[in-house]
């Protein structure tokens, strides 16, 4: 018979050698991950590899779950986290040219624009890392730049749609853009048509610091990245944005302003500078996922704050339906375009009112995550039980002539 103490010693060098073994960790890190547990197997293989840093079959796996990590933090819009994830697997694997263009395009959505194009290099000459190299010259202010990689990136991919519409968007705006003047400030990079009033532009940037200030304080945001800002008349403004005749400014990356005939800073005109400043903080807070109505919304409270329009009347029973306003309205006549501006700021405004600012903060949060604006609104407002519905029900009834129809349909 086998002595008792034998038998537990070669127990366990058995279990010893089977924890010791690569195989063993790499086949308990397949199941985890099959099941989704990728934190978990991202545990296990760091603690395998620890012990055998010279098997590549693990090394491979790690850098496989960190990878997948980094795509999970895309999805959620954590940029930042992503980037880290995508560089622990590409220190993994120096060699893969996919992983060097993947921590660029996550570092770009984050706006670390010096380290992102420094991956993207590393990445080779493809499409889509000339595409995202373009980006950033675009978003820094080098238009013949972003051109130029446009261009070779088009010449790889040449029935990219999306590239084409890149391209014909900077060839419009530099032929104005080229024969700006510039101005600066601590958080904003000002362009200026040289025909416009001197002073004006300092005015500008002085306004738009006060935004920066005030916007911040009620969304609880403070970008730490340069703002673009350019300032057309309103002839280059229309050939540079192709917007409607009743638009007063625009954001879609930069802060774009007509200010054609203005000799000086004007209330409407700050007005206007703290609607679009607002856009930039939605768009940081949410990563663009924001029905129209409320980013329009937001924009109109700050911007009435300076500058009180005068504003068509919105009744309860003649409300432009929700599924209108979460569109764009860009493509709305000028008195239709007015009761969508003047409802989407009556229901914003009920909600910071009767909620408060930091259930709206709550709200562009939940939107950031990748919720919809149904969720967003459940989770930001579970206190008070409501939903978005609810929202709007309790909006309504406070209007006159409220009563009949839908707005929430």
């Amino acid at each position: 018979m086998l002595d008792r103490t034998l038998l537990l010693a070669l127990l366990f060098c058995a279990g010893t050698a089977l924890a010791a073994d690569p195989v063993t960790y790499g086949t308990k890190a397949q199941q985890l991950i099959s099941k989704g547990d990728f934190v978990q197997a991202l545990e296990e293989l760091k603690a395998a590899t620890s012990r055998f840093p010279y098997d590549l079959e693990l090394k491979h796996q790690l850098a496989f779950t960190y990878s997948e990590l980094a795509k999970r933090d895309l999805q959620a819009g954590r940029y930042a986290q992503a980037g880290e994830n995508f560089k622990q697997a590409h220190e993994l694997i120096p060699d893969s040219k996919e992983l060097a263009l993947m921590r660029g395009i996550a570092l770009y959505l984050n706006k670390d624009y010096s380290v992102a194009r420094d991956e993207l290099i590393q990445a080779g000459e493809g499409s889509e890392s000339l595409v995202y190299q373009g980006k950033i010259s675009y978003d820094t202010g080098d238009l013949p730049g972003a051109l130029e990689l446009w261009r070779r990136a088009k010449e790889l991919d040449p029935a990219n749609k999306v590239l084409a519409t890149l391209i014909e968007k900077a060839e419009r705006e530099l032929p104005v853009e080229s024969r700006m003047d510039k101005g600066y400030s601590s958080m904003f990079d000002l362009g200026f048509d040289a025909e416009l009033p001197p002073g004006l532009s300092a005015e500008v940037l002085d306004a738009l610091e006060s935004a920066y200030n005030a916007v911040g304080a009620d969304l609880g945001v403070f970008p730490t990245t340069r703002i673009p800002v350019l300032l057309y008349t309103r002839k280059d403004y229309s050939s540079v944005t192709a917007g409607p005749d009743w638009s007063g400014g625009l954001y879609d990356g930069k802060i774009r302003l007509p200010v054609g005939g203005i000799t000086k800073l004007t209330p409407q005109l700050r007005a206007i500078i703290f609607h679009e400043f607002t856009h930039v903080l939605v768009a940081e807070l949410t990563r663009g996922n924001v029905p129209t109505w409320f980013n329009e919304g937001l924009a109109e409270i700050e911007g009435r704050k300076e500058y009180v329009p005068r504003v068509p009347e919105v009744r309860g029973n003649h409300l432009i339906p929700m599924a209108t306003l979460t569109k764009g309205f860009t493509g709305m006549a000028g008195t239709e375009a007015g009761l969508a501006y003047q409802q989407s700021y009556l229901m914003t405004r009920f909600m910071a009112d009767r909620y408060g600012w930091y259930a709206v903060q709550q709200v562009l949060k939940y939107l950031g995550q990748g919720n919809n604006m149904d969720a967003a609104v459940a989770k930001a407002l579970s206190d008070y039980s409501l939903d978005l519905n609810g929202v709007v029900r309790e909006w309504r009834e406070s209007l006159p002539g409220s009563g009949t129809g839908d707005a929430a349909q």
